[in-house]
């Protein structure tokens, strides 16, 4: 259950950042994205390029 609990982390801390949608990301793709975020990208940008659409 540390994975699940985990996960319900990434997502919560996403959408903290104004990453909208997470819900739908894998947990690479969060950390990815939240990782971009940390990097001043803008959120949705960093959500596209996470899941690979730019």
């Amino acid at each position: 259950m540390g994975d699940r609990d985990e996960l319900h982390d990434l997502r919560q801390r996403a959408h903290e950042a104004g990453i909208q949608g997470s819900s739908k990301m894998t947990e690479k793709q969060l950390r990815d994205a939240l990782k971009k975020t940390g990097k001043g990208t803008e959120p949705m940008v960093a959500k596209q390029e996470a899941k690979g659409y730019l």
